[in-house]
């Protein structure tokens, strides 16, 4: 099955340790669907949250699908709260994980699988101003290895 990438949250890697990734179906409305296809999402600032036993994306930003009928009124909010589609044990075991001090569910990607939106959580811990120095360094470190290597050649 082809995947393709919708957008992705690279800011997620820098601000967590993403520790565990899960795969849920999100529920879109209208021509949601189409503005996903054209790439028109951004999850900057977007979390998930458990209530009701549901499993909520807050502030995803789905932007209105240029092409539609001005004159349709039914359009929806660019940053409304949408359910995700999980199995009821994983959002059992997901509750007692962020129950744990730290830890949150960050959406990485949004992509299409299969002719399906699908949305990949995290579950990450929040990095301090340390951490995120030294995975800077690290990743310097290793810029400069692969740079040595390729001159080599």
């Amino acid at each position: 099955m082809a995947i393709d990438i919708v957008c992705q949250n690279k800011k997620a890697y820098h601000d967590y340790f993403i520790e565990e990734t899960i795969e849920a179906g999100i529920i879109l409305e209208g021509s949601e669907v189409k503005s996903l296809r054209a790439g028109k999402a951004n999850l900057k600032d977007s979390y998930a949250r458990i209530k009701n036993s549901e499993m909520l994306l807050i502030n995803t930003h789905i932007s209105p699908y240029a092409k539609v009928d001005s004159f349709n009124q039914n359009q929806p909010s660019p940053e409304r709260t949408r359910k995700l589609l999980l199995h009821k044990k994983e959002i059992l075991r997901l509750i007692g994980k962020t129950k744990e001090k730290g830890y949150t569910l960050i959406p990485t990607k949004i992509y299409f699988k299969g002719g399906k939106a699908k949305v990949e959580l995290g579950l990450a811990k929040g990095k301090t101003t340390y951490d995120k120095r030294e995975t800077i360094k690290k990743k310097d470190v290793q810029r400069e290895m692969q740079k040595v290597l390729k001159a080599r050649k």
